[in-house]
């Protein structure tokens, strides 16, 4: 059995991806933003807009840096002032040398691209891309509230209530939902990877262990809600087939829209069985259709992920597909409201045994519900076929009674569980005057042994605690 992965606070070069000789394409349109529906009127978009306007170019001298904030297997994370702008950022830097000579390139442009992709309220927004002679620099939003990880460890026993733990849970689930409909399989859902802005709702980060596929969302009529009988294209009922989709290589790039709203779903049913517009929710027992945005049919062989965390598919190397998220789905459920995870052993390797071989029990104390433990029981099944979810996706999830009373329509005006406080930004300013280094000085300085400590001696190596 394999003991390697990405670990609670230790990242390994262990991610099974082939060595990629190729260094990211580098062109001065790709500083341009691209404008995202979700942020109209950001004024970090207008701060952009301005330094390009005036210097048609962006880069590392525009940028001052504050502090740096964290740094992972592939990078460092720096608080950033646009300079003359006063709108601050987070700045991912990657050194080219180091990512090269680790086999870790494509991971970079992985991220990079799916960055660039993203266009929603619970996912990372990507400002600008720019490179140097050493450096990937990726600038997206600074989130003060740090991470659920850290946030979780202040609550009374170290766990979360059901009512806070519904309100993360749902934002998190909606955001997997546009990923899949991307064909986007994330992989590595944890605490440490869920920030929480200044107005408390929450920004799913790191995305260099995710996959990319293709995914032909759909639109099909169930006979009931909770059914799993769908009509296929022809009429014929299928487990989700239009949702399939395949991943062509881990190491190869799909080309994908820019957009979501590129995707055109399939209505069903045929022409010859379609009845007019007004009649269109009442197909079937009158329930409305539903997207079915899963791709499926995806199987990787790569050993990545989080030990805790790693569904069992995974580590028994027999090929995983978006079935992996509803598994960290339902640890990471488990996590915040019971301060643990469910199968965590004396090490790694004893975890990775845990999570293949032990059952899933919950303890006396905290005591959950039964709806929440449903729910846990049904996303932690060790066979991702019977998984909820395996094949409708975040619809299932959605109408599970745990997530009762949640208007998915209107997540993002519910009253957050925490808001943090704010952050004085001039506390920063005697720091910069103070200091004569140049922002490329910085960075070099600031990522000197950073590729080579040791991870497994270094608790916050994979944590970008955002302060």
């Amino acid at each position: 059995m394999p003991n390697t992965a990405r670990g609670r606070g230790n990242q390994n070069d262990k991610d099974s991806h082939h060595a990629h000789s190729d260094s990211m394409e580098s062109s001065s349109s790709s500083n341009a933003p691209v404008l995202r529906p979700h942020t109209g009127g950001d004024v970090r978009w207008e701060a952009i807009n301005s330094i390009i306007s005036r210097d048609h170019d962006i880069g590392l001298s525009h940028f001052k840096l504050l502090k740096r904030l964290g740094y992972g297997d592939i990078g460092s994370v720096y608080l950033v002032e646009l300079r003359g702008t006063n709108a601050f950022f987070a700045m991912k830097v990657m050194d080219k040398a180091s990512l090269a000579s680790r086999n870790k390139l494509l991971r970079a442009q992985t991220e990079r691209e799916i960055l660039g992709l993203l266009d929603h309220p619970f996912l990372p927004t990507l400002y600008s891309y720019f490179e140097t002679d050493k450096f990937y620099c990726l600038v997206m939003e600074f989130c003060s509230g740090g991470n659920l990880h850290t946030l979780r460890q202040k609550q009374p026993h170290k766990h979360f209530t059901e009512e806070a733990t519904r309100f993360f849970a749902s934002e998190v689930l909606l955001a997997l939902e546009y990923l899949h409909m991307l064909g986007i399989v994330y992989r590595d859902l944890k605490p440490e990877n869920v920030l929480v802005r200044d107005e408390g709702h929450i920004m799913l980060s790191d995305f260099d262990l995710s996959l990319r596929c293709s995914v032909n969302p759909t639109l099909v009529m169930s006979s009931s809600v909770h059914g799993g009988n769908h009509i296929g294209a022809n009429g014929g009922s299928g487990g989700g087939g239009g949702g399939s989709g395949h991943v062509v290589e881990d190491d190869s790039v799909v080309q994908t829209s820019n957009q979501a709203m590129n995707f055109f779903p399939r209505i069903l049913p045929s022409k010859k069985n379609r009845k007019a517009k007004s009649d269109f929710g009442l197909f079937v027992g009158g329930s409305l259709p539903e997207l079915m945005a899963e791709p499926t049919n995806v199987r990787s062989m790569s050993f990545v992920g989080t030990h805790e965390y790693l569904a069992p598919e995974i580590i028994r190397g027999e090929g995983h597909g978006s079935a992996v998220d509803w598994w960290t789905f339902g640890i990471f459920l488990y996590e915040l409201l019971h301060g643990t995870t469910p199968f965590k052993g004396q090490g790694n390797r004893a975890t990775l045994f845990n999570v293949v071989g032990q059952p899933l029990r919950f303890p006396d104390n905290p005591h959950i519900s039964h709806m929440a433990r449903d729910l846990i029981k049904g996303l932690l099944v060790k066979e991702p076929q019977k998984r909820i979810a395996y094949r409708r996706g975040a619809t299932e999830i959605k109408q599970h009674p745990f997530f009762e009373g949640v208007n998915w329509a209107l997540v993002r005006s519910a009253h957050p569980p925490h808001i943090p406080d704010p952050v004085d930004f001039s506390q920063f300013a005697s720091k910069e005057t103070a200091g004569s280094q140049s922002s490329d000085k910085k960075v070099s300085a600031g990522n000197a042994g950073a590729s080579t400590k040791s991870s497994s001696t270094d608790p916050s190596y994979t944590n970008f605690e955002y302060f």
